[in-house]
């Protein structure tokens, strides 16, 4: 695939990967943005990695701008030649789907909505031919995601869905955006889910809601103290589906102090997850339930 560099503005470069989301552009993208940061090339400031893109920010002063696009165009065509292998996490997320809380939100929007005598999960399942909500609960929770990018808000994931691009599940957004989402609503729209990590706005189709906080400004939670943000690009995401009763346990532990994220490293191979699909995903289940 044939990158397109352009400029912006006098301290970025912006590189386009591919015209459609996918696997190999996310790879490539990823795989340059991690050289860059790694070389510690002068004069770079900062790397924002995107779903089949990515922006670099600069300081002309201390390197010329046509000297950083001769590098980020070698490491581009180094891409090309570099085994697609990542070392990286696959995490468990419990989801509550169809739960009380953004189904009471998605009802207070109906007018806002393309199915306003339904709900979203309802019409999700319906625009991608299953017959029944909990059909597309299983289809959505039962191979992983990976995350693509982190962005909208601090911390949260856009999740790109492994399997054949046939089998992807697609949504649209809202027709005009809510100006309320619960917080840790998982949401989809176009061919992304999505984890919201704070309350707010938002127009992706809003499927349930996850106990596990994804973000913590003052990093008090076990497993956010080093960093806020618990996702970064490459993480690959598998979803659990769990009923109230385990939602309120979860909830519980959360306050406690005692919950313990199922977090396991792996390292995932492009090439071979193109070569059996579905194979690879249930070798990545049995590293993240170790069997």
């Amino acid at each position: 695939m044939q990158t397109r560099f352009s400029f912006g503005g006098d301290e970025h470069i912006f590189a386009e990967v591919g015209e459609a989301m996918s696997l190999e552009a996310f790879f490539k993208s990823l795989f340059i943005t991690n050289a860059v940061r790694d070389a510690r090339v002068k004069g770079v400031t900062e790397i924002c990695p995107a779903n089949a893109s990515y922006q670099v920010k600069f300081d002309p002063d201390r390197i010329k701008p046509d000297d950083l696009l001769a590098e980020l165009k070698r490491l581009d065509s180094a891409s090309e030649k570099s085994e697609p292998v990542i070392k990286t996490r696959i995490i468990e997320i419990p989801v509550l789907y169809n739960d009380p809380w953004t189904h009471e939100t998605l009802m207070r929007f109906r007018e806002r909505h393309q199915n306003p005598d339904g709900t979203d999960l309802e019409y999700a399942a319906r625009i991608n031919g299953l017959d029944s909500v909990d059909a597309f609960i299983k289809a959505h929770s039962s191979a992983p995601w990976f995350v693509s990018m982190v962005g909208f808000v601090a911390g949260l994931p856009f999740l790109y869905q492994m399997v054949e691009r046939k089998r992807q599940l697609q949504a649209p957004k809202y027709l005009r955006p809510r100006t309320d989402t619960p917080k840790l609503t998982v949401g989809h729209g176009g061919c992304f889910s999505c984890i919201y990590s704070v309350r707010g706005a938002g127009g992706y189709q809003m499927f349930g809601i996850t106990p596990m906080p994804i973000y913590d400004p003052n990093q008090t939670i076990s497993y956010l103290r080093d960093f806020m943000c618990l996702f970064k690009p490459g993480d690959i995401v598998k979803w659990k589906p769990i009923d109230r009763a385990a939602y309120d346990a979860a909830v519980a532990d959360v306050d406690a102090g005692r919950f313990a994220p199922v977090i396991r490293d792996v390292s995932f191979s492009l090439t071979e997850f193109n070569r059996d699909i579905d194979g690879y995903n249930s070798k990545l289940d049995g590293v993240l339930h170790g069997r």
